[in-house]
């Protein structure tokens, strides 16, 4: 049995091409070759864990994950997310790896499922990207976006002028390329960019409709039944609803906030994984509205420890 560290699981991470492996995990989901049991939730007054579990036939292991957030965290000087992953054998179920990564996995395959969406949703031209946050999953849904989307030109919005000025340098660290220009005010920013990832834990909308012709909205930060980031209104004028996990998202996300409004009905949705595979359409216009909701699911988790143990990226 082994123990992976961070710095270690950093490493080992640069020699795979993480993608594909997430675009594969997404397509077992969807084709039902993947064994995923209902989200494990606890809330704390400070903050909230998820334990996400599962295993696909294919992966040499099943894979438990622990993740947190507790969103003060930044005041104090500390990371707002945490956690581990343990990865057993399917065969024995012995503990084969425990991966202390303090939840970096967890950031970096939310990230990766951005840019997968960017991949087959996100118009032909992208005029300007518009980040909503400037968390730690604000930076890192912008370092993977690089590798789908050739746009440079980005519009982040924030609360405080001091959060949009660590973020701005934090973010022309990654790539000196991006011109990144900040506001206060997200109705601004809607305005201006034709693909928008949200990646807040807001309980209450920060984008309300209508969105201008052809663009596209990844959200992230809806993770749990309480927030929410869209106005429902945005997915009831969509052209295409994708949802990482239908089951899921009829529980939680901002897809579970417009099934309640009764603005969408469960059959407007179409699962990521049966795009990828190219058995449903993404978009397909450049004047489509399309909007993706990932509420994270446990392959994601299964492909990226089982990538990172092997050094390499598993079927």
């Amino acid at each position: 049995m082994q123990i992976l560290e961070l710095e270690e699981i950093k490493r080992r991470l640069e020699k795979v091409d993480i993608i594909p492996a997430i675009e594969r995990g997404f397509v077992a989901y969807s084709s039902g070759t993947a064994n995923i049991p209902p989200v494990g939730e606890l809330q704390l007054d400070k903050g909230e864990v998820h334990i996400k579990y599962g295993a696909i036939e294919a992966s040499p292991y099943y894979v438990i994950k622990i993740a947190s957030g507790f969103y003060g965290n930044p005041e104090l000087g500390l990371p707002s997310s945490d956690g581990c992953m343990l990865a057993f054998c399917q065969e024995t179920g012995q503990l084969k790896s425990i991966l202390l990564d303090k939840g970096h996995l967890t950031d970096v395959r939310t990230a990766v499922a951005g840019a997968i969406v960017a991949k087959y949703l996100a118009p032909r031209r992208v005029s300007r990207i518009g980040i909503v946050g400037t968390g730690i999953q604000a930076r890192a849904q912008l370092s993977y976006l690089r590798s789908v989307v050739d746009c440079r030109e980005v519009v982040v919005w924030g609360r405080s002028h001091s959060r949009l000025d660590r973020y701005v340098s934090d973010v022309t660290e990654i790539d000196p390329d991006f011109r990144v220009e900040t506001t206060l005010d997200v109705a601004e920013l809607q305005e201006r960019c034709n693909l928008i990832v949200t990646t807040t834990p807001a309980t209450t909308p920060l984008l309300h409709g209508p969105l201008r012709p052809g663009t596209h909205v990844t959200a992230v930060g809806s993770d749990t039944p309480e927030k929410q980031e869209l106005d429902p209104s945005i997915l009831q004028r969509a052209d295409r609803v994708v949802a990482d996990s239908v089951e899921q998202c009829r529980l939680r996300g901002e897809i579970s906030h417009a099934l309640r409004d009764r603005r969408i009905q469960v059959d407007r949705i179409v699962e990521l994984g049966r795009i990828i595979s190219g058995h449903a359409d993404g978009r397909t216009d450049d004047d489509q509205i399309t909007v993706a909701d990932l509420t994270g699911v446990a392959v994601q988790d299964i492909q990226i420890a089982s990538a990172v143990i092997s050094e390499r990226a598993l079927a």
